[in-house]
């Protein structure tokens, strides 16, 4: 923290202890929620650039897309037949996206707080233009570029997953978090669905037999790159997180940009009360971090290297963040073992199981998949804020665990005879557009959300990585694991896949805590936070320092905050 971090602590003399309670923002959010839609039709800016830096959930949906339509393209089989006659290497040529998904989140918490969410997402743009066009430079039998394209796509789309939900959690109000970093999830669903109708369009270039072009399989790698393109050059217009200048220190930009973000005024009432509760949880958090290891916060003073290193020690070092960091891990583990990406990523293959050995048909129903996840996203989105997220990952997890069962049955009854039961086999890929329309509602946007918000100010950037790398990292079990279980369980796959949702649900029931609503610097109280009385204490002496005790004091006093609250309001 900068030097005027250490001032603040100096205002009192040594030993000095003030038995205040630290005060929440809880009655602002609630004022503010009563207008929550008016107050995003009326500065747009904030979805624009939400829907920007969300362009790298684009390119992850995308990606998980476009080997689907690939594996059953006649070009495609016949240049690589290494690769589409074995289940193990269709698993490694898919599950290798997911390597360099787990280095590229597990560094996203190190390069965020070191060179801003920004300026990470930069470099991950540079990650995915380097794999995608790696992967088109492909020659016929020899896949070892369609390796290494995927693994650098891999770094750039996994840095984008540990920064982009961040970012934009960071950027937004709290009463619209919900709706701000589901961009995340929308782009994510984009993505898979235009890569669908792109995969089903390209496989007729030259015909769809022999005649077929290379351009066939090509051209969807090359159209991937472009969102990369244009948003590396695109990001040097967007903002810093306001809650990343706080940290380092620069406190007048900060308010610049929540000025500018909210469509303020710099002296607005509200962007002083926002700014002074982000500054004083930044000041509270170092001084925690200096009372749990004051040989570490010595050393960080000398190296940013070893300053950031050192906060992965403060993720585990206390049961508080502990349980933040394993809420964030399983929500990541109950989403993939939900089997959605066992879906995404074999959806070709998996219809051609039921009967439709014609690949056109195949593609076909892989577009409609893409576009049920597309329209069930589009109300989650609106809905988030206002059902909360355990009320949807509950609801969505039913009609996967029920489409899932059902399909199981079909699939164990009518397997070995599908010719003769078509509408076995339509009634199969209607339930799993069932089953991806709950997941699009529920487990989708809810677990980003979660992921980007359930972490206080001084590991925020550190826990979201470690929550993406558990989707990475689960999703290479799985994009790895699937082709085999198929091979060898058939139906008892989806019977698998249901007993992991209904493990999700319960958990979701029994342990995970309500967020809706509540601000960044408030998820304390949520996870119902036991770190003592001293820290309690320590949080209200950094409101105090910081100004925000005496802010406070002066609008209860009967000064109007630009409409929230008169005197009287509960402050």
């Amino acid at each position: 923290m900068k030097e005027s971090v250490h001032q603040a602590e100096q205002t009192q003399p040594k030993g000095y202890v003030e038995h205040v309670e630290p005060i929440t923002a809880e009655w602002r959010v609630d004022e503010a929620v009563k207008t929550r839609w008016s107050s995003i039709t009326s500065n747009p800016k904030i979805m624009l650039i939400a829907l920007f830096a969300s362009f790298g959930g684009f390119e992850y949906g995308y990606q998980q897309g476009i080997l689907s339509q690939s594996l059953v393209m006649y070009r495609f089989t016949t240049n690589f037949p290494t690769v589409v006659s074995s289940s193990s290497a269709t698993g490694w040529l898919t599950s290798i996206l997911q390597l360099g998904g787990i280095v590229g989140s597990l560094s996203a918490g190190l390069l965020g707080e070191m060179f801003s969410r920004k300026y990470t997402m930069f470099s991950a743009c540079c990650w995915t233009i380097l794999g995608s066009y790696l992967y088109v430079g492909a020659a016929p039998g020899n896949p070892a570029l369609l390796y290494a394209g995927r693994f650098f796509t891999g770094l750039g789309v996994g840095t984008f997953s540990g920064v982009g939900p961040l970012y934009n959690a960071e950027i937004s109000a709290p009463e619209t978090r919900g709706f701000i970093v589901s961009f995340y999830q929308f782009a994510t669903i984009l993505g898979i669905m235009l890569s669908f109708w792109i995969g089903y369009g390209s496989n007729y270039i030259g015909g769809t037999g022999e005649a077929q072009s290379d351009l066939a399989w090509r051209l969807p790698s090359i159209i991937q790159g472009i969102p990369s393109v244009l948003l590396a050059v695109g990001i040097w217009w967007m903002p810093f997180s306001p809650r990343w200048l706080v940290k380092v220190g620069k406190y007048e930009k900060a308010r610049e940009t929540l000025a500018w973000l909210r469509k303020k005024d710099i002296d607005d009432e509200l962007i002083e009360l926002e700014f002074l509760e982000i500054k004083a949880e930044a000041l509270f958090e170092q001084r925690v971090f200096e009372k749990n290891f004051p040989k570490l916060a010595a050393q960080e003073k000398k190296s940013v290297l070893i300053r950031e290193l050192s906060g992965y020690v403060h993720l585990f070092r206390s049961w508080d963040n502990f349980k933040r960091v394993s809420t964030a891990w399983l929500v990541m583990f109950w989403q993939q073992w939900s089997g959605i990406d066992a879906i995404i990523y074999y959806a070709s293959n998996v219809f051609q199981s039921y009967g439709f050995s014609e690949g056109t048909i195949a593609l076909l129903a892989t577009g409609v998949t893409g576009s049920v996840f597309m329209i069930s996203t589009l109300p989650a989105m609106f809905l988030i804020d206002r059902l909360g997220r355990k009320h949807m990952l509950m609801s969505g997890s039913i009609v996967m665990f029920i489409s899932m069962v059902t399909v199981g049955i079909i699939v164990a009854k009518f397997r070995h005879d599908w010719p003769h039961h078509r509408d076995a086999g339509w009634a199969a890929v209607v339930l799993i557009w069932i089953y991806i329309a709950g997941f699009g509602y529920g487990w989708g946007p809810a677990s980003w959300v979660l992921v980007s918000e359930v972490f206080p100010l001084s590991i925020r950037a550190r826990g979201a990585s470690i929550g993406a790398s558990s989707n990475w990292l689960n999703n290479f079990a799985i994009a790895f694991l699937v082709p085999k279980l198929f091979d060898v369980w058939a139906w008892g796959t989806y019977i698998f896949f249901a007993v992991f949702l209904f493990g999700g649900f319960m958990w979701v029931w029994l342990v995970l805590p309500e967020t809706k609503n509540a601000t960044l610097e408030d998820m304390d109280r949520v996870f119902g936070s036991k770190t003592g009385a001293e820290d309690l204490v320590m949080l209200a002496q950094a409101q105090r320092d910081v100004g925000l005790l005496d802010y406070l004091g002066r609008r209860s006093e009967g000064v109007k905050l630009d409409g929230v609250g008169e005197k009287g309001s509960p402050i």
